[in-house]
């Protein structure tokens, strides 16, 4: 993947490109001597011609916004720290000259917002971000083959999501974008409650999609749950190594500054490329 500053991503080209890319919709704030007159004059439009130096990196935030999200056994929720994740990543990218898109994706994909680079971009997508809520069912895989679908240009991909899909069915997703040629980073939220099942008496396990509860003893299915848990997690950690996806799992209690800088400490030691 390829940009102007090495902590988020690293060019693969040797030396400075001035090779055509594409062209692109004329926005406020473009350098006015990129318009192609030609292309005005044929169109009746204003569009800016983009060379490969200037395409360095398309940030295309993927926010989970189903109903498991709005778990949080103490302070935000998974949501909410996912969102001040996504803002914070979003900012950085819009200030060292990148482009930032976002999806957000529930029973469907709830909104899509195209990535840009400019400031009044910024703000569009904060609104979203701040706005966006935690209901319905998980659809996060057809989300995610929609968007490898509809994305053609290369692009980074940070899903933000507590991954409570079908392991199997999440690895097609993986391989399709990884098909389609993005870099895909993933944060996987879990509450400490979710891994740790740190429950004493008899409990009402409430579903937060669909409708389902189960009164349970926890003294009687802790093993069990811890079982099942240590497996999806060897599962998943075996699917995004297989598929070279650059994978940070975050418990929700730790402070999102701190996962944000191992994030892009590890992109800068990776050099940013997969």
């Amino acid at each position: 993947m390829v940009g102007s500053v090495s902590g988020m991503h690293a060019s693969p080209h040797r030396g400075a490109s001035v090779e055509f890319a594409e062209y692109r919709r004329y926005v406020p704030g473009d350098d006015l001597r990129r318009l192609d007159w030609r292309a005005f004059g044929r169109t009746d439009r204003y569009y800016v011609k983009e060379f490969e130096a200037d395409t360095n990196l398309r940030l295309c935030l993927v926010l989970d916004t189903s109903g498991s999200m709005g778990f949080g056994s103490s302070g935000p929720s998974k949501l909410e720290y996912a969102k001040r994740l996504a803002g914070s990543l979003a900012y950085l990218a819009i200030q060292q000259g990148d482009a930032v898109g976002l999806t957000c994706i529930a029973e469907r994909i709830v909104r899509t917002i195209p990535p840009r680079r400019t400031p009044s971009h910024l703000r569009g997508v904060n609104d979203e971000i701040e706005h966006a809520e935690a209901a319905g069912d998980t659809r996060l895989i057809e989300g995610l083959h929609e968007f490898a679908e509809t994305t053609s240009q290369r692009a980074l991909v940070v899903i933000l999501s507590d991954l409570f899909v079908d392991l199997s069915e999440l690895r097609g997703a993986f391989d399709h974008l990884r098909f389609r040629k993005h870099d895909v980073s993933v944060f996987h939220l879990l509450d400490s409650q979710e891994t740790q099942f740190e429950f004493r008496r008899p409990t009402r396990f409430v579903a937060l999609e669909g409708e389902a509860t189960v009164f349970a003893d926890p003294s009687e299915i802790a093993d069990r749950y811890q079982a099942a848990v240590s497996q999806y997690l060897s599962e998943l950690k075996s699917i995004v190594l297989e598929s070279s996806i650059d994978y940070h799992q975050i418990t929700i209690d730790e402070d999102y500054e701190q996962a944000l800088f191992r994030f892009l400490a590890h992109r800068n030691k990776s050099r940013g490329v997969r």
